[in-house]
């Protein structure tokens, strides 16, 4: 007795190599290789480059234009920095440990506030999130009836 894999199942069995992941994250196929590196965290636009250009990658490549070996260099290059879960984890780190030796700046973190002299009467809408704390006019709103 055999198994037969239906068409539709195989096609996507093959098609399945095409997308790269990096530290679990699936890059944008439909993106320069530029900017398809920048999904991951820890990189931006600048490590990006030079990541590519230690590779020897062109910038404008897609990441579905990649041959296997330009992969494997990309791969080699990622390992050596600190990218992802680890650098979370060190930030979290970071922030524990400034909370932990009550800081100022561990402080704002604590209470939701920002943490780099902004001023806060008016703006940090998306620290605090958008909570309007003023009086407004002091009319009561009537209930439609």
């Amino acid at each position: 007795m055999s198994f037969v894999v239906p068409p539709s199942i195989s096609s996507v069995k093959d098609n399945f190599y095409l997308y790269m992941r990096i530290s679990g994250i699936t890059l944008p196929e439909n993106k320069r290789i530029e900017m398809a590196l920048t999904a991951i965290y820890g990189i931006g636009r600048a490590r990006a480059q030079k990541i590519l250009t230690a590779a020897k990658v062109p910038f404008g490549k897609k990441a579905s234009e990649l041959t296997a070996d330009d992969e494997a260099v990309i791969r080699t290059e990622l390992e050596t920095l600190k990218i992802e879960g680890d650098l979370r984890r060190e930030v979290g780190a970071n922030i524990k440990r400034l909370k932990d030796i009550r800081a100022y700046r561990g402080d704002r973190h604590a209470r939701a506030l920002p943490s780099r002299g902004q001023r806060t009467k008016t703006n940090s809408r998306t620290r605090r999130g958008n909570v309007r704390k003023t009086m407004g006019s002091g009319r009561k709103k009537l209930d439609k009836k």
